[in-house]
């Protein structure tokens, strides 16, 4: 009994400093991070180029979510830059831009993030109302029939696609609507459509030609799967689009016994690794670590079983692989330059957001 009292203590003690050592690690990684960010903001608040809001408003946010006072220079500089970018239509964004989706879901997740006080409750609530207007439904002339109801895009109305749609997604959720809004239900729509699985709710020709639970970029204007294509004409799913559809379910309303809940959660286990993007290798990884990160929070477990059995501490296993990669001035990188990953602003911004999930 002494014995094994004493072996029990020596493996607390053994944890309980592994621990201290991994929080340690971290720490110190997004205090260089917070540092680097620091050291490359413009004079006039904004990260990379001015026009490009999507980077401040990531990196804002992420300032934020990693215990930057709002009160900070840099941070209330980011915010100044932001709310300069609020356009007479609600909508956030650059001039020109080809990303009024995009920027300005993200910038509404930094509003919502420094809204404590209710101080930004009419922005968000005009750009809300942008988003609804730009969302694909009947005032783009389509009928629900359509592969691109419900979703979300780039360019001046463009086809909409998974990547913008999970923005759309959690730019909603932030901005308070309910997932039983019609909104929302559109969303699922359009969300359900990309997965590569025979429902009810999937009547695209893509549905049963893989059938594997996971998700691709769209099924819009002829469908599009940044993995490629199978020789029956199947989209191939991938991990950053699989976790991204996966998020988007339950920020909708999907339960745990839902089939599409149930089988994109079995593809995640059957793929899971922190080691690539499953299906686009290095490509897209650090985005990857990012929708990884939200949708494991969004899962509510603290520890994923994958198929082999195996358990997974995420959070721990996420903040070790980041910590890993960390480049010695504090950034990231993506040597894999697809998607702006070669942008260390965007990527660090990615790699505090997803080490604030850990915590």
């Amino acid at each position: 009994m002494r014995l094994t009292c004493i072996l029990l203590t020596v493996l607390v003690t053994c944890s309980t400093t592994a621990n201290a050592a991994d929080n340690s690690a971290s720490n110190r990684a997004r205090q260089k991070a917070v540092d680097f960010l620091r050291m490359m903001q413009n004079r006039d608040g904004s990260w990379t180029r001015s026009n490009l809001v999507g980077v401040t408003g990531l990196v804002t946010r992420a300032l934020i979510r990693s215990g930057v006072s709002l009160d900070d220079s840099t941070v209330a500089g980011g915010l100044k830059n932001l709310l300069s970018h609020q356009q007479a239509d609600g909508g956030f964004y650059a001039k020109d831009s080809l990303h009024r989706n995009y920027e300005t879901c993200i910038t509404v997740n930094a509003l919502a993030e420094a809204n404590t006080d209710g101080r930004y409750d009419d922005q968000i609530h005009t750009a809300e109302l942008f988003l609804r207007d730009l969302q694909w439904d009947k005032g783009e002339g389509i009928e629900t029939t359509d592969s691109a109801w419900g979703g979300g895009g780039y360019g001046r109305h463009q086809r909409p696609d998974l990547s913008n749609t999970q923005y759309l997604v959690e730019a909603l959720k932030a901005a308070g609507v309910s997932n039983d809004d019609p909104a929302m239900q559109r969303v699922l729509v359009f969300v359900s459509r990309t997965q590569n699985l025979e429902t009810p709710a999937n009547d695209t020709e893509f549905a049963e030609k893989i059938n594997d639970g996971g998700f691709y970029y769209t099924p819009a204007a002829g469908g599009d799967s940044k993995a490629g294509v199978t020789e029956n004409g199947g989209l191939r799913s991938y991990g950053s689009m699989t976790y991204a559809g996966l998020k988007s379910m339950i920020y909708a309303g999907l339960e745990p016994d839902d089939m599409r809940v149930k089988a994109a959660t079995e593809w995640i286990s059957k793929h899971y690794t922190l080691r690539e993007n499953p299906g686009m290798g290095q490509q897209g990884l650090f985005y990857y670590y990012l929708t990884f990160s939200r949708t494991m929070d969004a899962l509510g477990t603290e520890e994923f079983v994958d198929a082999t059995g195996a358990r997974h501490d995420w959070k721990t296993e996420l903040t070790k692989r980041l910590v890993s990669l960390q480049q010695p001035n504090g950034s990231w990188q993506n040597p894999a330059d697809r998607w702006f990953e070669g942008d260390p602003n965007l990527v660090t911004a990615y790699c505090l957001i997803a080490l604030s999930y850990c915590d």
